[in-house]
């Protein structure tokens, strides 16, 4: 599959159509999760999009840093 597959997908379950690559890495994951996807797709997906400039927020980076020095404190 590729991002062109993605968006497709994309516009025919959400009913819109988007070029935004952070909102289709985001769909990629959910796809992966729920086994629509194969690794290799998602890996070649991600690629992909990462080269576009898709990024994983700040906020969720900030997150994962508080959930881990909690964990570490218990």
């Amino acid at each position: 599959m590729l991002v062109h597959e993605l968006m497709e997908k994309f516009s025919l379950q959400k009913n819109y159509s988007t070029e935004n690559v952070n909102a289709l890495l985001d769909f990629a994951k959910k796809a992966y999760i729920f086994n629509e996807i194969t690794t290799r797709q998602y890996k070649n997906i991600v690629r992909e999009l990462e080269s576009l400039g898709a990024k994983i927020p700040d906020d969720l980076s900030q997150n994962l840093s508080l959930i881990e020095s909690n964990n570490q404190s218990i």
